[in-house]
């Protein structure tokens, strides 16, 4: 039996805090509530309390990708039944990724030193993100450190394989737009300028789709710099108002809102708080506690808002269900889900499933959305290119009926 401080609240909402005994951080909370304490947070007496940055999945230096693939080495080698340190020594010298292989190789010598092994991975916040060291605790607390990384590849691994469909789907739709607008501006920049020099010297009234294009041609000719520099200075300018607090809430706001665009935010960032939460109460992680870590892993702020909100709700006795609903924000499936969840006491079953039925309707709605923008580019392209031949047929036109 282990001795765990916890902090939560009793049946009438008063703040308590305390020290309790069990064998794995679940089963103090359990024992918890069975007394009528509703506990927030759980860790094994005697760790000392670090401040934790709080940063997406997309970590600073090493991508999703190879933290996926050296969680499930690690998961893979304990499970084998190594050491820690002979398995952080080992997995640190097959990865191909020099900051992550340095990184294990600091949280190793703190290992062998005698520091637990998520306290070690606390001084590395800029390449583990708050729910890997969370999950890594709970692992150890519980003594089920294999399982807990096994659940933290399965997760990583499913976030990268998202990112890495919804790249895939818009990598040609984006090499398209890139290679187009890079041919336009060739041609109206340095073809045109010479062509319409021809076209003035036949000195007369050209039509107005050939006036427009002179224009435009010697525009960008002659006054480049300038619309440059004015496009970076609004790049930075923009940036630094989404910067802000009150900028940032208006452009992830529209960015929920949008056509098309805004339903597949929505559903990403309802993948990403359900497999998430799901994981993290398997792991025996408190609510309040996988509500905090997952919204601080979705990238929009009114969400993150929102379920803060939710968590005050909850702290003070409401279910999850409730507070979800009042927001008006989240899909109604999550929400009947969740209030399902609750109320079998399959939270975590109805999470997943909610998770897997985002993942298939992102699918679907990136082909929807690129069989509607694949279209519009070509007929964009059609008609730009239209424009400019026909801008510089019809004076040649008009001159040849001239000499007829």
């Amino acid at each position: 039996m282990a001795l765990f401080d916890y902090s939560g609240y009793d049946s009438s909402g008063r703040k308590v805090s305390g020290s309790c005994e069990g064998s794995g951080q679940r089963a103090v909370m359990t024992s918890l509530r069975q007394q009528g304490i509703y506990a927030t947070e759980v860790v094994a007496s005697g760790s000392r309390p670090r401040h934790r940055l709080l940063s997406g999945w997309r970590s600073v230096q090493v991508p999703i990708e190879d933290l996926a693939i050296a969680t499930r080495q690690l998961a893979t080698l304990l499970s084998a039944g190594l050491a820690l340190d002979e398995t952080l020594h080992t997995v640190a010298g097959q990865l191909e990724r020099p900051q992550l292989a340095t990184a294990l190789n600091r949280v190793r010598e703190a290992v062998v030193q005698g520091e637990a092994f998520h306290l070690a991975l606390e001084d590395e916040s800029k390449i583990f993100p708050t729910i890997y060291i969370s999950m890594v605790e709970v692992g150890e607390n519980s003594g089920t450190l294999d399982q807990a990384l096994a659940n933290l590849a399965d997760l990583l691994e499913e976030q990268a394989r998202l990112r890495s469909r919804i790249t895939a789907a818009l990598a040609y739709p984006l090499l398209m737009g890139l290679v187009g607008s890079g041919v336009l501006l060739f041609l109206v920049g340095f073809v045109l300028p010479k062509v319409t020099r021809m076209l003035v010297d036949l000195d007369q009234v050209l039509p107005l789709p050939t006036r427009l294009l002179i224009g435009a041609s010697n525009l960008l000719h002659n006054y480049s710099w300038l619309i440059f520099s004015t496009l970076i200075v609004a790049l930075l300018l923009a940036r630094r108002w989404a910067g802000k607090e009150q900028g940032r809430l208006t452009l992830d706001r529209w960015r929920l809102k949008l056509p098309l665009v805004g339903r597949l935010n929505m559903l990403i960032a309802t993948s990403r708080f359900s497999r998430t939460m799901a994981t993290l109460l398997g792991a025996g992680q408190p609510l309040l506690r996988a509500l905090e870590i997952t919204g601080k892993l979705l990238n929009n702020l009114i969400l993150q808002q929102a379920i803060e909100r939710a968590g005050r709700q909850v702290r003070e006795g409401a279910s999850l269900a409730a507070p979800l609903q009042k927001e008006k924000i989240f899909p109604t499936m999550l929400i009947q889900m969740i209030a399902v969840g609750e109320k079998s006491g399959e939270l975590e079953q109805m999470l997943k499933r909610v998770a897997e039925t985002s993942d298939q309707q992102i699918e679907m709605s990136i082909n929807r959305l690129l069989s509607l923008l694949e279209p519009i580019m070509i007929l964009f392209m059609g008609v730009s290119v239209g424009f400019i031949v026909l801008a510089i047929l019809l004076p040649i036109f008009q001159a040849s009926q001239s000499l007829g």
